[in-house]
């Protein structure tokens, strides 16, 4: 259901079935994980730029309390800049990691609204006035020239100088990397932890390089005391003593910030299987980072859909099958695939960077000995893609690009199901397969700011290789290899087409995901081409793109697919680097602008996010015993965003 949009966002909105029928200590068992999520909130928006936390709450001072003419064009402006702040947890867009910049609002307006406020109400520093914050903020909110990229990945420039996250200071990528193989005895360590995924480095005026640990009396430690308080009192309720070793880990984790404790925790985590309720906490991902070491905040709260379950039961019960039919050289392919567990959950809330906008699926842990030897839980957001798939069945953008009237046949009958088992096939399949080359130190070292894209280019090939696999239809996954056909549509439609609506006119595609479709669609298409196994048409001054032979798109898919993990296995950067700056960069400036004119006609905002639900406890009168907990759907996003600030800002407005 869609609630409400602006900019290039739309505000959807979900469910959570079946939460009225869980016991009680389940009910208290998702609240107290809901209130750990959220109260790491703000580490997120530190951590993607310095500036952030003064940004978002003097725009919350403003949206709160001006006293004012609220239906201005310029308050509508302010507004509607805040709502992006929060959609991608600061300034920087949440899928480009560009900077945007304020329409209809100026600076001059901006300063207005900001003195009309109750100095009070403002995040002044110590000893700051009120004209100082505005003089600070005034280039942030409004230079593109200032901090232009979170993320950068041109590689043209410097990405740990030239990245306004806040991982480095004063630091760049050679000092950084420098630093970096100072910690820890990797080439002895056979089960290294992930060196720089909880800290922020730092340069000191005297050169010496600091690394601020994220933990309880380190950097970040007040939002992780909250944390660890919710968690602690989640022991309480838990439903397996797998799921409290896991958390009893998480919270050591968090109190002394060592990695071979994370390590731990995550082992434990992979090993619980039999939870209903699950949580995803902690910092995970590393897209945020441009040399792909240090990670983002991240909470998911998550409640197992057990009918949906058994149907990617199938693919996990025959990982091996699949490991040894994928087109991978002899050497890395796993001899024994250990511990792939997958489920399709409800997703109940999430925080940090899986929120507002959130995945389809997600697939952990990232370190690569603990997934060979411990294995790992792959999760489908049931209710998620359900949001998804509901709200953009009838917005017009399978008529406009589609390639024929019997691509758009076949996409309403099967494209449902070709998105799950996509995504089913790239999270349990896909991210769990092949194995390292001896002495081949992790993907994120040896492929630096290729990593990501490989790695998610990699999972989306097994699952295009396996999607036209007779194999599924004999596991009953799918019921025939039109939903084959269906994904295949879909994935060079997207990675050709439609993803560009989603790129401002002029720039080049950086976004890790953007990538992936990129290299591999521009790839086989190119193979492809002296054969026409994928036809580039023209009608009425429209591009369109056709798949015309289904079984030789699947043959080149297997052959990039052996290449890419070859580049993996060997950490072959030279080859990385090819690969994806030949193919995954650089758009065609013709198409792109022509892609954009026909998305805008259609009026649909290209990205999606969410409010989320609320758990709520119900005590009795004459004590907190909490006696039930209620699950409510709001309808309002600035209403939601203004509730978490006032519930859930823990941290300094600068850190």
């Amino acid at each position: 259901m869609r609630l409400e949009s602006f900019a290039d966002l739309r505000i959807l909105r979900y469910r959570v079935a079946g939460f009225e029928a869980l016991t009680l200590p389940q009910k208290q068992l998702l609240y107290y994980l809901q209130e750990a999520a959220l109260s790491g909130r703000d580490i997120t928006y530190d951590q993607k730029y310095e500036h952030n936390l003064a940004v978002r709450r003097t725009l919350e001072a403003v949206v709160k309390g001006y006293q004012g003419d609220r239906t201005a064009p310029n308050f509508a402006a302010l507004l509607a800049y805040t709502k992006r702040v929060w959609f991608s947890n600061g300034i920087h867009h949440h899928y480009s990691t560009r900077k945007f910049v304020p329409e209809g609002l100026s600076a001059a307006d901006f300063a207005g609204f900001v003195r009309a406020l109750p100095p009070s109400e403002l995040p002044l520093a110590q000893g700051e006035t009120v004209d100082k914050l505005i003089q600070k903020l005034t280039p942030v909110i409004f230079d593109p020239k200032v901090a232009p990229k979170g993320v950068e990945k041109d590689a043209d420039k410097d990405p740990v100088r030239d990245s306004a996250n806040h991982f480095y200071v004063n630091l760049d990528k050679d000092e950084a990397q420098r630093a970096i193989k100072q910690i820890g005895n990797r080439e002895q360590d056979k089960t290294p932890p992930s060196y720089g995924l909880n800290s922020q480095l730092v340069k000191r005026d005297s050169g010496a390089i600091e690394e601020r640990v994220w933990k309880l009396n380190g950097m970040y430690g007040p939002a992780l005391a909250e944390c660890v308080k919710w968690l602690q009192r989640a022991l309480l309720v838990t439903e397996t003593p797998a799921q409290k070793l896991a958390l009893e880990r998480l919270i050591e984790f968090y109190q002394t910030g060592d990695l071979r404790v994370w390590d731990a925790y995550s082992i434990a985590w992979v090993g619980d299987t039999e939870s209903k309720v699950d949580l995803i906490h902690g910092f995970i991902e590393t897209y945020g980072d441009a040399i792909d070491l240090r990670a983002t905040y991240e909470a998911l709260v998550e409640l197992e859909d057990e009918v949906a379950t058994k149907r990617i039961a199938a693919l996990s019960s025959n990982a091996q099958w699949f490991e040894d039919h994928a087109p991978f050289p002899d050497p890395y392919r796993k001899p024994n695939v250990v511990g792939v567990s997958a489920r399709v959950i409800q997703a109940v809330v999430g925080a940090g960077d899986v929120a507002p906008a959130m995945p389809s699926g997600i697939n952990l842990p990232n370190s690569l000995w603990i997934r060979e030897k411990h294995g790992s839980k792959s999760v489908t957001l049931g209710n998620i893609m359900a949001a998804y798939d509901s709200e953009s069945r009838d917005n017009g953008l399978l008529e406009e690009f589609a390639a024929s009237t019997r691509e758009i046949a076949r996409a309403k009958q099967f494209g449902g199901q070709a998105t799950s088992l996509m995504v089913d096939l790239h999270e349990v399949i896909g991210h769990a397969s092949g194995q390292q080359a001896p002495n081949v130190g992790s993907p994120n070292e040896t492929l630096k700011g290729y990593a990501g894209a490989l790695e998610e280019g990699r999972a989306d090939l097994l699952a295009l290789y396996f999607l036209l696999d007779p194999k599924l239809v004999e596991l009953r996954v799918m019921p025939s290899l039109e939903v084959g056909r269906a994904a295949y549509d879909a994935y060079i439609r997207s990675g050709l087409i439609t993803q560009l609506a989603r790129v401002p006119l002029g720039e080049q595609l950086e976004e890790a995901h953007m990538r992936n479709r990129a290299f591999i669609t521009r790839w086989v298409l190119a193979q492809g081409a002296d054969e026409q196994v994928i036809e580039r048409m023209e009608r009425g001054g429209k591009t369109y793109y056709a798949v015309r032979d289904y079984v030789k798109l699947r043959k080149l898919f297997g052959r990039l697919l052996h290449e890419v993990q070859r580049i993996k296995s060997e950490g072959d950067l030279d080859a990385a680097r090819k690969l994806i700056e030949d193919y995954g960069v650089k758009i065609d400036p013709t198409l792109h602008k022509e892609i954009r004119a026909r998305y805008e006609v259609l009026n649909v905002a290209p990205y999606a996010g969410f409010i989320q639900p609320r758990l709520t406890p119900v005590t009795r009168a004459e004590s907190d015993e909490i006696v039930d907990v209620t699950i409510e759907y709001p309808d309002d996003f600035t209403a939601q965003q203004l509730d978490y600030a006032a519930r859930y800002s823990f941290l300094p407005t600068y850190n």
